[in-house]
């Protein structure tokens, strides 16, 4: 493993050093394709497994079994002879597979043959009444912190939502030892009644035991409030309480620090923006890329594997990295076949994997209201401090989607480009002029999709083509 940042030409770039990006680059480079793996990070991991070459903890049993299931997974990779270019943003990417990319500071063009796209999830925007006062953050950048750093916040803490991460990081931050005032599951009922058929299948995965285990260690040591209905942070500087409502009855907890989290979702901006086809998925509420089995699109040579093609995931990710590989192999170099594992292998442990996913998707379809905010002050789009009133009477005026919207109030066209508000923008046109999410569509992505400077782009030198195009979008 190595960081290679002058190379001009590849067989495999793999964009994102997660799970899924980890099994696919270290599956082409044993098949002796070049590959090259890049990510934001410094080191391979992702998320998932964020700074597991270099994990700051001493005690593995604080972060848990499943965060060191990925060292054989980083072990393989480095074995591999796949290169390695941490702390680069991918900020372009268009049909015939030249990747614009930038590593501290400098920008340059990538040609590769194929392009496996494996950056993963993002957490479900979660736009309630005061979501953007300090001291309000997502429980997805509370385990960052814990995991990068080996850092517990201080004060009182309370935690709202629902998903598996939520027990996940509450065990895990109980294990650091930090304390929790309350979690505030916003499970509705009916979700529980909807997902009963399903749960047979459930029980025979790998991840039944394990959940309920997650749950009564943290249930142990926390108050658990269920079924919330209703939220809205409150303060005047910073966050001071939580109040919470669970049917007729509302309820306030004071805190110093709350974390939110109803969910992830597949990151779609660096795919859309190239092309790729999207289409909105009923059963987890977003929307995810039209692939073939093997994760290849209808773009001839880019290809998605993880959970940016749908969520499953860490293991799951794994071996939709390895399928994406196996496409790629069978394309580019099918004499070597034989020194990946068989497709129906691969096949046969993603259904492994993906067993009991449908319970989870049915029993964590968070509430509606969380997703559309239902008071017209809450902000929306965080980057441009726009509410969901102002969004309301724009589409009463004129607006008829997302893009027309950047129009009337530049909703998406903040830093973040839309990431913590394409889904809600989306919802609530669906619903305010009563069509469906796929009819509304969502932001029209185009390249840079990461802040760069002109003076990267200017300080390319080859293909000047290239980079005039990036311009014109």
């Amino acid at each position: 493993m190595s960081a290679a940042p002058e190379i001009e030409h590849v067989d495999i770039l793999v964009i994102g050093a997660g799970p899924a990006g980890l099994a696919a680059a270290a599956s082409t480079a044993s098949a002796g394709l070049t590959t090259l793996l890049v990510d934001e990070n410094a080191s391979p991991g992702g998320q998932i497994y964020r700074r597991i070459t270099r994990s700051p903890f001493v005690d593995a049993a604080i972060l848990g079994d499943d965060y060191w299931e990925g060292r054989p997974l980083v072990a393989d990779f480095e074995a591999s002879g796949a290169a390695f270019c941490g702390e680069t943003q991918v900020w372009s990417l268009d049909a015939t597979r030249r990747v614009g990319m930038s590593h501290k500071g400098r920008s340059r063009f990538v040609q590769a043959e194929r392009v496996i796209i494996a950056t993963g999830a993002q957490e479900r925007p979660f736009p309630i009444p005061g979501w953007t006062l300090p001291g309000v953050m997502s429980v997805g950048a509370a385990q960052t912190v814990l995991k990068a750093s080996a850092l517990v916040p201080d004060g009182r803490l309370v935690i709202a939502g629902q998903g598996p991460l939520i027990w996940l990081y509450a065990a895990q931050h109980l294990r650091a030892g930090g304390t929790i005032e309350a979690i505030l599951d916003t499970t509705p009922r009916a979700n529980y009644l909807a997902a009963l058929p399903l749960l047979p299948q459930f029980i025979g995965s790998r991840y039944a035991l394990k959940g309920a285990r997650l749950m009564r260690e943290v249930a142990r040591k926390t108050r658990i409030v269920r079924h919330v209905d209703a939220l809205r942070a409150e303060g005047e500087d910073r966050v001071s309480a939580i109040r919470y409502r669970v049917g007729k009855k509302e309820s306030r907890i004071e805190t110093d620090i709350l974390l939110l989290h109803q969910g992830v979702i597949p990151h779609v901006n660096l795919a859309m923006a190239a092309g790729v086809a999207h289409r909105w998925d009923e059963r987890q509420a977003c929307f995810a890329p039209v692939l073939d089995p093997f994760g290849q699109s209808a773009i001839d040579g880019i290809a998605i594997a993880g959970d940016g093609a749908g969520i499953g995931g860490a293991e799951a990710a794994a071996e939709r990295g390895r399928l994406a590989a196996w496409a790629a192999i069978k394309a580019l170099r099918p004499q070597v076949e034989d020194k990946v594992p068989p497709v129906e292998e691969i096949l046969k442990a993603l259904a492994g994997a993906e067993k009991g996913r449908a319970f989870l998707d049915r029993l964590f379809l968070p509430r509606k209201q969380f997703r559309v905010p239902v008071e017209d002050d809450t902000i929306v789009c965080r980057c441009e401090e726009v509410t969901a009133g102002a969004i309301r009477q724009a589409i009463k005026i004129g607006a008829a989607g997302p893009n027309q919207l950047k129009a009337y109030l530049r909703c998406g066209m903040g830093p973040c480009q839309g990431r913590l508000c394409g889904l809600t923008v989306t919802e609530l046109i669906a619903a305010e002029r009563a069509i469906s999410q796929d009819e509304t569509g969502y932001y029209r992505l185009r390249m840079p999709v990461k802040p760069i400077t002109l003076g990267e782009l200017a300080a390319i030198e080859p293909d000047a083509r290239a980079v005039s195009a990036v311009v014109r979008e």
